[in-house]
């Protein structure tokens, strides 16, 4: 009940989440990465299996920020982007540096690629058009099992979480790559999931009570099912650590956004879901 009482707080410290999340965006904008500004891509043979770390510390006097991937396979093939455009003699330097501090074979060839903006254009289209699809999809869902009142809450909360989600990427200048777009998806799944759970220990409280109850059984429903859903985020949440703690710099910059998505989306779906969903269905009830 205390989380109940406290509603207007928690509205208050959203929003205020999100307006600093804008305010971020306006004054410095997003970090881009190489999937949205275009750049450079090079594919190099390493003679063995070699950490990204020490690629990108390699990399470090050239001040490019790339992006480092890998696939293993008789040889080891390394795939640097780069959001810089870089000429014949850039790239020259850059492989006698790698050649020089990797021992890359005598006969090893580098292959360039220049690409645009396009790919990330594309990706960034339809994820839009994913969680635009998926929202709709939620809504009527939602409506058909259980009420109006519950899908559009459910809907509120599910932008709640994308915008907490932008603002972080903005302040902390996260780089925005492809990245973000799984980041996205998985807190849209996630976040829905926490406050179907709540929804439903909500839909068989209020069954057969008088419309003035709405308010005291959303906050016992509430804490009915808190323990549940901080005990499922609790345990994400350290697994997802874990990764940010032990994986690589690529795999850092994907498990930050996704433990702030996570600490979001159990924030809304707790403190933020019901509230909403008591506040529309009593004033719908007292029209």
């Amino acid at each position: 009940m205390k989380i109940l009482k406290n509603y207007k707080v928690f509205f208050a410290i959203s929003i205020l989440l999100i307006l600093s999340g804008f305010a971020s965006f306006v004054i410095q904008g997003f970090n881009l990465g190489v999937d949205f500004t275009g750049g450079t891509m090079l594919i190099l043979p390493f003679p063995e299996q070699t950490e990204s770390s020490l690629i990108r510390e390699s990399l470090a006097p050239f001040e490019l920020d790339p992006v480092i991937q890998q696939s293993s396979g008789d040889s080891e093939t390394v795939f640097i982007k780069t959001s810089t455009s870089l000429d014949a003699s850039k790239r020259q330097e850059i492989f006698a540096t790698l050649k020089k501090d990797f021992s890359l074979a005598e006969d090893a060839k580098m292959q360039v690629e220049q690409f645009g903006p396009n790919i990330g254009r594309e990706i960034s289209r339809r994820a839009l058009y994913s969680v635009a699809l998926a929202s709709v999809g939620m809504l009527l869902y939602i409506s058909f099992r259980f009420q109006l009142s519950y899908g559009i809450a459910a809907i509120i909360t599910l932008l709640h979480d994308v915008f907490i989600l932008l603002g972080i990427y903005t302040i902390f200048q996260i780089t925005l790559d492809g990245n973000f777009i799984a980041a996205v998806l998985t807190i849209v799944g996630y976040s829905i999931n926490d406050t179907i759970v709540i929804f439903d220990r909500i839909r068989e409280n209020v069954k057969g009570i008088g419309k003035n109850e709405y308010w005291n059984l959303t906050g016992i429903s509430i804490d009915q099912s808190l323990s549940r859903t901080l005990v499922t985020s609790l345990t994400t949440v350290v697994m997802v650590l874990m990764l940010f703690i032990f994986g690589e710099h690529s795999v850092k910059i994907f498990a930050l956004p996704l433990i702030c998505g996570i600490i979001a989306g159990t924030y809304s779906s707790v403190c933020i879901a019901g509230p909403l969903w008591a506040l529309i269905t009593m004033r719908k009830q007292a029209k």
